[in-house]
């Protein structure tokens, strides 16, 4: 009995210590602006993401969230333009549909649905930027390091 406690202590002082690790897919329109804008405020956010541009959130294909999960990301996040306000007309509209689709998808196959969170983020709004990463980053981390694609030998 002593060796199972001091093993679940163990396993609660590594998570303790434990970072998530969150691949983040912006928008370079007003995300990735919104994050620069943060940045150059010094606005302080957590740095457990790693950020990937691309021109528009309707340019993600869902099978880049699903590969990032597989490869042993933590969480992913997706954020692009407001909707109604694209660069590209109609692009964060089809991103909002697909992505609905895919966290019913993910959660279907046992996949917590707060590791992969999408986000609104305007270039003016780098405080909001941080506070969503924030937010993102307590939700990943209270779930704990992603295991479900973890190789088993």
């Amino acid at each position: 009995m002593n060796e199972i406690t001091s093993e679940t202590e163990q396993m609660k002082k590594n998570n303790d210590d434990w970072e998530p690790k969150i691949l983040a897919f912006l928008c370079n329109w007003c995300s990735y602006a919104g994050a620069d804008l943060a940045g150059v405020s010094r606005i302080q956010y957590p740095p457990n993401i790693r950020v990937v541009r691309v021109p528009c959130s309707g340019r993600i294909n869902p099978y880049f969230i699903v590969k990032a999960l597989l490869d042993g990301w933590d969480g992913v996040l997706v954020s692009g333009c407001h909707p109604g306000d694209c660069h590209y007309l109609t692009g964060n509209l089809v991103a909002r549909r697909r992505f609905g689709i895919l966290k019913d998808l993910l959660e279907f196959f046992g996949i917590e649905p707060d590791r992969v969170n999408f986000m609104w983020a305007s270039a003016a709004e780098g405080e909001r930027f941080a506070v969503l990463i924030r937010k993102t980053t307590k939700l990943v981390r209270k779930l704990g390091p992603n295991k479900k694609f973890e190789k088993k030998w």
